[in-house]
């Protein structure tokens, strides 16, 4: 993608800043549902019982974080790879290219369009 001007860059530049932000969220909404999982089966299945040796717990931690890591290779990185990435950054850009030219439109019909200085936006 041939970046042209500076402010495509920087719409480029948020559109994957948004993007990575969107991943970092689902990551985080799995982690919370294995984990939640973990503790209910901790919790219903063996009974939470605290008495149990450290190398139980040792293995269930070991558990979890293999069935963390295996649906994040085996689900997230499928689903949400770098063609996922793609996409979204493309339609975000879109997305903001269009709110551009709508504001734009709205500024220009107003007349005041011609009375802005775009480095006073800039800044």
């Amino acid at each position: 993608m041939a970046l042209k001007t500076e402010e495509e860059h920087d719409l480029y530049e948020r559109a994957r800043s948004r993007t990575k932000q969107k991943k970092r969220l689902y990551f985080h909404f799995v982690l919370f549902l294995i984990g939640s999982t973990f503790f209910v089966i901790l919790n219903k299945v063996i009974g939470f019982r605290p008495e149990i040796d450290w190398f139980v717990w040792a293995i269930f931690g070991w558990l979890f974080f293999l069935i963390l890591h295996f649906i994040n290779v085996f689900v997230m990185k499928k689903f949400f790879g770098t063609e996922w990435e793609r996409i979204q950054t493309e339609s975000l850009i879109k997305k903001n290219q269009i709110k551009l030219e709508k504001l734009e439109s709205k500024l220009d019909k107003k007349g005041l369009i011609n009375q802005i200085d775009p480095d006073d936006i800039m800044e």
